[in-house]
């Protein structure tokens, strides 16, 4: 992960695995879990490089739990940087519709919930979340620009972003994500309500975000794609 002294905010990055036809999941949405070993091991690095993890209450609820760091030498590598063992897990929902019984409760993690004042509702903070974070838009959505310079105030330099689609489409239409790691896997799952990294109403070709290739590395059938964000 890249920094940037001119961002109020934490560098952001997604990883994600999906389809040689782009999907992270199947129709059903089942958890993702088809990419290979060395996938996951490539995810793991990267969630021991950030501050915190972020994703949407859908990727919670179709998972369950949270990605956590587990390589001794990648736990090594956090403690010799003064970081805690497990970056700080931040679940997003604007409704806060999230059942207190997933295993990911009972996860030795520290958990933070991003939501607006009707999600909060739902919640006490201490009780399941160490911490509840509120930014509403006057038309009740979450004010993801108050939310991301919010969390550079709390000290989080790096973010991961996990998914899902709805989350990341939010954050690149707020011109808010930094950078791709796309891992291309050796599988079709087709659908046409099968979900994609992007989901929201999209972007016209005029306005699409354009992203800048950093590198290409294959590993066996599998091709990892890491991409910058262009800036207008």
């Amino acid at each position: 992960m890249t920094t940037n002294s001119d961002f109020n905010r934490p560098q952001t990055t997604v990883v994600l695995a999906m389809s040689a036809d782009g999907k992270i999941s199947d129709v059903q949405s089942s958890p993702a879990g088809f990419g290979s070993p060395n996938d996951k091991a490539h995810l793991e690095q990267q969630v021991a490089e950030a501050d915190a993890i972020i994703f949407g209450a859908n990727t919670l609820r179709s998972g369950g739990t949270a990605m956590r760091v587990v390589n001794p030498e990648l736990l090594k590598q956090r403690e010799s940087l003064g970081k805690p063992p497990q970056p700080i897990q931040i679940v997003c929902s604007r409704g806060g519709n999230i059942d207190p019984e997933l295993k990911f409760f009972e996860q030795p993690i520290p958990r933070w919930l991003l939501t607006t004042s009707t999600g909060a509702s739902y919640w006490q903070e201490g009780s399941k979340f160490e911490k509840i974070l509120v930014f509403d838009t006057p038309e009740g959505e979450i004010d993801w620009v108050t939310a991301l310079e919010e969390l550079k105030k709390l000290g989080l330099q790096h973010l991961g972003v996990l998914g899902g689609g709805q989350l990341i489409a939010s954050l690149l239409e707020a011109n808010l994500i930094d950078e791709f790691w796309l891992t291309v896997c050796p599988l079709i799952f087709g659908g046409t309500t099968a979900p994609t990294p992007v989901a929201g109403a999209g972007f016209s070709t005029e306005m699409a975000p354009r992203l800048e290739l950093l590198s290409v590395k294959t590993i066996d059938q599998e091709v990892f794609l890491h991409y910058r964000l262009q800036r207008q």
